[in-house]
This record gives C-alpha cells, sequence and structure tokens, in this order.
C-alpha cells in the first residue's frame, strides 16, 4: 500500500489536466469581462450590421 502512495503522489499526469483546467477557464473570465464591458457597443454594432444586411436604409 506505501509503494502504491508513493507512486501515485509521484505521478504527474493531473497536473496537465489541471493546467488545461486554468487556461481555459482564463480564456473564459477573459470572454466574459469583454462582453459585459463592452455588451452595449456589441448590442449596438450586431443590430447595425443586422439592419445592413437587410437593406434597411435607417441605419
Amino acid at each position: 500500500m506505501k509503494s502504491f502512495l508513493i507512486k501515485y503522489w509521484q505521478r504527474i499526469d493531473g497536473a496537465t489536466a489541471i493546467e488545461y483546467g486554468m487556461i481555459a477557464s482564463g480564456i473564459c473570465l477573459v470572454i466574459a469581462a469583454s462582453i459585459f464591458a463592452f455588451g452595449d457597443e456589441l448590442e449596438t454594432m450586431i443590430t447595425g450590421l443586422s439592419s445592413a444586411l437587410d437593406g434597411d436604409p435607417d441605419n
């Protein structure tokens, strides 16, 4: 049992998964913060783009 625990604690396979998880969570935080900070401007831009594609001359 002792040798199993020593081998288990020395494994580094899980470290890579944790690192990828931390990178993914960091990217999600940046995306969420960007949407929160620039939400109104994004909505205006998307509405204008939609109107332009519809051929609405008012926008």
